[in-house]
């Protein structure tokens, strides 16, 4: 071991443990780094992200000269890159977020999904195994999942740790795969493993490609809001930061081998939701009352389009306390005012110049 590479040892044992977090520059990724950064200078913290077109370090400014905090460009279905990785730090817990997760790409280009939601799981639990050998003491692989590994729900009902699978999209269908991987290594080789399904996520810093943010670039430029079908298909919706306080609490308090869900206890009709957007866009742009719901346009809907999601997220409140925080519209007031609050950082992100930024930052380090 070289002169810098011992110093660096140094550097990383003096934590009481090193997590990995997986696809942290991401959108939910990005909001756990900030959380454990900040919350637990005594974890040093490394972020695993390729950077694809939806991992972006601009997220991360504001924690990115933290001591606890790493970056390391990484792709995780480079087995060779993710051996290497965990040479390096000797990790004690992963948080593994790094996924393909838009159904629409899912449908045009599933291959990506098999890759990086299949493979690059088992790479990772791979490298926990061979890392962690028999000294699984304080270990701990938690998988993040969807809802929509369970399909599609009637007009009643909601889904359980214990609900079938039944994807029903490529993308579901690849992280219902990575779900079973993670079972089997956890029963198979003894790996302490959790899991967990969250509803539908929204808040800062979410790729405008997703329905709220989208929607919330369009109205502000006047430009169409794309509804599928006739809006009917319903979700749940998550606060970001609500999901991150319960991965926080799975990871530090989950059992291994169980799996819990996260939801929003919050289920909205897509037009319905669309409607209330634009009833808060034109408050707070100074339009007249519908003004913005003029430019709700709505389209063909996508081949096998899952009417309705709805998540029980009841054993973790019970067993955690853990309970989703805002009320949906001040939720969705603190996500539009943060957008415009923002606009570098959306016209970064869909000019493609939020790339940059890593050359800008970590060039030459």
């Amino acid at each position: 071991m070289g002169k810098e590479d011992q110093k660096e040892n140094e550097k990383i044992m003096k934590y009481r443990k090193t997590i990995l977090i997986t696809g942290g520059a991401g959108f939910i990724g990005s909001h756990v780094v900030r959380r454990f950064v900040k919350n637990y200078p005594y974890y040093l913290i490394v972020n695993a992200d390729k950077l694809t077109y939806a991992g972006n370090l601009e997220n991360l400014a504001d924690v990115e000269e933290n001591k606890n905090y790493k970056f390391e460009k990484t792709d995780i279905v480079d087995k060779k890159a993710v051996e290497k990785l965990f040479r390096k730090y000797s990790f004690a817990g992963i948080i593994h977020l790094a996924a393909e997760s838009h159904v629409d790409r899912s449908i045009t280009g599933p291959d990506e999904f098999v890759f990086t939601n299949i493979i690059g799981t088992v790479n990772l639990l791979n490298a926990a195994r061979n890392g962690w050998h028999d000294n699984l003491d304080g270990k701990l692989f938690y998988h993040i999942s969807t809802d929509e590994v369970f399909g599609s729900l009637g007009s009643e009902g909601m889904f359980t740790e214990e609900t079938a699978y039944d994807p029903k999209s490529p993308y579901s269908a690849s992280k219902a795969s990575s779900d079973h991987m993670v079972r089997a290594y956890n029963h198979t080789y003894r790996i302490p493993a959790v899991i967990s399904n969250c509803s539908n996520n929204y808040g800062p810093n979410q790729f405008p490609e997703k329905l709220i943010p989208l929607a919330i670039n369009n109205i502000k430029n006047n430009k169409p809001v794309p509804v599928y079908g006739k809006g009917e298909n319903i979700r749940d919706w998550l606060y970001v930061e609500d999901h991150a306080s319960a991965i926080d609490k799975i990871f530090h308090r989950g059992k291994p081998g169980e799996t819990y869900n996260i939801g929003g206890n919050n289920e909205w009709k897509n037009i319905d939701l669309i409607k209330l957007l634009c009833k808060i866009m034109d408050r707070k742009l100074g339009r007249k009352p519908g003004d913005s719901e003029k430019l709700i346009t709505y389209v063909k809907d996508r081949p096998g389009h899952d009417l309705r999601y709805a998540i029980d997220s009841s054993k973790l409140q019970k067993e955690m306390g853990w309970k989703p925080i805002p009320e949906f519209e001040e939720g969705l007031e603190k996500t539009v005012d943060w957008y415009l609050a923002n606009v570098k950082w959306l016209e970064n992100v869909i000019s493609g110049d939020y790339v940059k930024y890593y050359d800008s930052m970590y060039s030459g380090r």
